[in-house]
C-alpha cells in the first residue's frame, strides 16, 4: 500500500446483523489472506504496557519546514504530516505483531461481500470531534471527495471507487468498479476522516474555510492529539485530549502515553544531529551510516545519558535506486540501463563512506519472502508462462544479479562490459565523448536535494566520465526537487519503494502504465510494460497467500530482468538514538520497529538522572 499520513491495512471478523436487503456479516478485525490473531473484544495489543504512566514531553526532529496544516492540499511545502497524523483518525488501524492486520477505529464494525465488490462500515456512537460533535456518515463522504478531487495520489489510489453513500447516520458504503480485488475494503478503512462541518464553518477572522487552500489555523479533529502551538515552519506542539473519545478503545490502551508531542524543524541535516546532541530533540532514527559510526561520540553518550539501540526491519521490504527516467531517449535501451548498473561502485562507496553498514537490494521486495531469487519454478513459473512472449527471455534462464564491483579486476571487467553494451545500443566513443549516429552527446544530471547526496553521486559521474558519458550532478532545495521529480524532469534522481508484505493496488501507482505519464505519480521510471501490468493484477487479485507469493515473485523477476534502476543501498535495521528519559515494553511488537512515541511512554526515574527535557 501507498504511504499516507499513518499508512494501516485492514479488517474483518464476526458477527451478524441485517444489512439493506441481505445478511451482512460485520467485522471487527481482519488480516489479508489470514486470520485475525485478536478476537472480538480482546483488552489490548500483546505489546503494549496497559498500565504505561501518562505524562511527560517528547522533542522530535523534522528536516524541511512547513506552510499550511492541510492534509488535502497537493505539494504542500513540508505539510508537517507527522503532527497532524495525531490529530485525525482513520476507520481503521493496525497492529503491530501480525503484517496486514487492521481493526476498527473510528468504525466499530465493517462488512463487505465474498467477491469485494464494496465494503460498508459501521461508526463507533462514542466517536467525537474535539468540539463534541459526532463523527458522522457524512464526515466521511465528505472526506473521501475531498481528498479524491484534490489530490492526484489520492485520486488515483480510490479510483475504482464509483459511488460513496450514506445509509444512516453511523453507515456509510462504497462501491468498486470490479470485483475479487481483495484489497479494496482496507483501503478505504485507511481513509483519514475529517469534519464536514468545520470545513464548511466560518474561521474566528470571518473567513470561509477552503479545503482546496492552504491554511496554518489549527486544525479540528477526532484523534487523541490538537494542535497547541506553533510557529510557521519552525515548530509545532502537539498536546493530548484528557478526555478523548477512544482513550479506552483496545486499539487504543497504552499507546498516546505523552502529554505533549513537539516537532522542531531544521532546514538541514547536520544541523538536526546537532540539535539532538545539544539536547534539544529526544529521539532521532539515524539514516546516516556516516553519523552512526562516528557521529555520536560526545559526552552524553559516553556517561549513558544518550542510548544508541537497533530495532529489526521485519514488516517491510524495500528498493532504492537511482532511477532512470525512461521518458529520456537514452534510457530507453535496456542495454543502456544495465550498463550504468555495471557502472555503479557500491562497494567502495560501502567501504569508504558507509563504514560497512549498508547491503545492496536486488529485489524490489528486499527484506521480504516475496523476493524472487534462483530460477523460477512452480506457481510462479506457471503465472510467468502466461507472459512469456512480453518478457526478456533472461526471466527464464538467467537469475538477477547486482553487478559487483569489489576489486580493481572487478571494476575493469564491468567497465568493459559496459561499454560493449552500450556500443551495442549505438553509443560509440569519438573523441572521448559517448556520442549516437546522429553526433549526440551522452548527457546525464544526477538530480539531489543534499550536499550528503554529493559523496555518492559524485564519484558516480566519475565512474560515468571514464565511460564517455558527461555526467554532472544538480544540487537543489528540497521544493524544488519535489517539484522537478512530480513533473517528471530529471534524467536520474533517487526513488525509493516501501514494500508491505502483502502487496497490492500500490504496485499500479508504483509500475503501472497508467501512472508513467501522470504527474506526481510514483512511477518515476516512466514504467509502461503490458507484462508488468498484468503481473500487478495477478498480484491485486491473488486468491490465498501461495498466489500472492508467486505472483509478486514473477513481477520483482520481471522488473530487475528490465533494468528500470540501478539499486543503491539499504539496511534491514532501524538505527536509533535517544536521550535516556524514556521507556518502552520489554515485549515490543515484531513487526513495529521502534514503535516510537506510539507505545513508549516518559519514564521519571531515568528522567530524574538524565534531567528532563526544556
Amino acid at each position: 500500500m501507498i504511504r499516507t499520513l499513518l499508512p494501516s491495512f485492514l479488517a474483518a471478523c464476526l458477527a451478524l446483523s441485517p444489512l439493506a436487503a441481505q445478511e451482512a456479516q460485520w467485522r471487527h478485525g481482519s488480516v489479508l489472506l489470514d486470520e485475525p490473531k485478536y478476537p472480538a473484544g480482546f483488552k489490548h495489543f500483546d505489546y503494549v504496557n496497559p498500565n504505561a504512566p501518562k505524562g511527560g514531553l517528547v522533542r522530535l526532529g523534522a528536516q524541511g519546514t512547513f506552510d499550511s496544516f492541510n492534509i488535502v492540499v497537493a505539494g504542500v511545502k513540508g505539510s508537517p504530516e507527522q503532527g497532524i497524523g495525531l490529530v485525525y483518525e482513520a476507520l481503521t488501524t493496525s497492529a503491530l505483531d501480525q503484517p496486514n492486520s487492521s481493526y476498527g477505529l473510528l468504525a466499530e464494525a465493517f462488512s463487505y461481500p465474498e467477491d469485494y465488490s464494496s465494503v460498508t462500515f459501521r461508526l463507533r456512537p462514542e466517536a467525537r470531534w474535539h468540539d463534541g460533535k459526532p463523527v458522522t456518515a457524512d464526515d466521511v463522504i465528505f472526506s473521501f471527495e475531498a481528498l479524491k478531487t484534490n489530490s492526484p495520489t489520492y485520486a488515483f489510489y480510490y479510483a475504482n471507487v464509483t459511488k460513496a453513500e450514506r445509509l444512516s447516520d453511523r453507515e456509510v458504503k462504497f462501491t468498486f468498479d470490479e470485483k475479487g480485488n481483495r484489497e479494496l475494503p482496507q483501503i478505504m478503512g485507511q481513509l483519514i476522516v475529517l469534519p464536514k462541518h468545520w470545513w464548511e464553518g466560518t474561521a474566528p477572522d470571518g473567513r470561509k474555510r477552503d479545503i482546496t487552500q492552504t491554511t496554518l489555523e489549527p486544525p479540528l479533529g477526532s484523534g487523541p492529539y490538537r494542535l497547541k502551538s506553533f510557529e510557521p515552519g519552525r515548530t509545532a506542539s502537539y498536546e493530548r485530549v484528557k478526555d478523548h473519545w477512544g482513550a479506552n478503545l483496545n486499539v487504543n490502551v497504552g499507546q498516546n502515553n505523552f502529554d505533549e508531542i513537539r516537532f522542531e524543524y531544521y532546514r538541514d541535516a547536520t544541523v538536526l544531529l546537532e540539535a539532538f546532541k545539544g539536547d534539544r530533540i529526544d529521539f532521532r532514527t539515524e539514516n546516516s551510516a556516516r553519523n552512526w559510526a562516528v557521529g555520536y561520540d560526545f559526552p552524553a553518550r559516553q556517561e549513558g545519558r544518550v542510548i544508541r539501540e537497533e530495532f529489526p526491519i521485519r514488516a517491510s521490504g524495500r528498493m532504492q535506486a537511482f532511477v532512470l527516467n525512461l521518458r529520456r531517449d537514452q534510457f530507453k535501451d535496456q542495454r543502456v540501463r544495465r550498463a550504468f548498473n555495471l557502472a555503479f561502485p557500491f562497494e567502495e562507496l560501502n567501504k569508504t563512506i558507509f563504514y560497512g553498514l549498508y547491503e545492496r537490494p536486488s529485489s524490489y521486495f528486499y527484506g521480504l519472502d516475496l523476493a524472487s531469487s534462483g530460477l523460477p519454478e512452480g506457481k510462479e513459473l506457471e503465472i510467468l508462462e502466461s507472459v512469456r512472449d512480453k518478457v526478456p527471455p533472461a526471466v527464464f534462464t538467467t537469475p538477477y544479479k547486482n553487478p559487483v564491483n569489489d576489486s580493481p579486476e572487478a571494476i575493469r571487467n564491468n567497465l568493459r562490459e559496459a561499454d560493449r553494451l552500450l556500443k551495442e545500443a549505438g553509443w560509440e566513443v569519438k573523441g572521448g565523448r559517448r556520442v549516437n549516429a546522429k553526433g549526440e552527446v551522452f548527457s546525464v544530471e544526477l538530480l539531489g536535494s543534499s550536499p550528503n547526496d554529493e559523496r555518492i553521486f559524485l564519484p558516480y559521474a566519475d565512474v560515468l566520465k571514464r565511460l564517455g558519458i558527461a555526467a554532472t550532478v544538480r544540487t537543489v532545495d528540497d521544493v524544488q526537487e519535489t517539484n522537478r521529480t512530480r513533473a517528471f524532469d530529471f534524467d536520474i534522481t533517487t526513488g525509493l519503494w516501501p514494500q508491505s508484505s502483502s502487496p497490492g493496488n500500490e504496485q499500479r501507482e508504483f509500475w503501472g502504465s497508467q501512472a508513467a505519464q501522470r504527474e506526481g505519480s510514483q512511477n518515476l521510471a516512466g514504467i509502461a510494460d503490458p507484462a508488468v501490468d498484468a503481473l500487478i493484477d495477478r498480484v491485486i487479485f491473488a486468491k490465498d497467500r501461495e498466489e500472492l507469493v508467486a505472483a509478486t515473485k514473477a513481477l520483482d523477476r520481471v522488473l530487475l530482468a528490465h533494468d528500470y534502476v540501478v539499486p543503491q543501498w539499504t539496511s534491514l535495521k532501524q538505527r536509533t538514538a535517544r536521550w535516556d528519559r524514556y521507556s518502552h515494553p520489554d515485549n515490543m511488537p515484531r513487526y513495529g520497529g521502534a514503535a516510537f512515541p506510539t507505545i513508549w511512554w516518559y519514564d521519571e526515574s531515568k528522567a530524574a538522572k538524565t534531567g528532563a527535557p526544556r
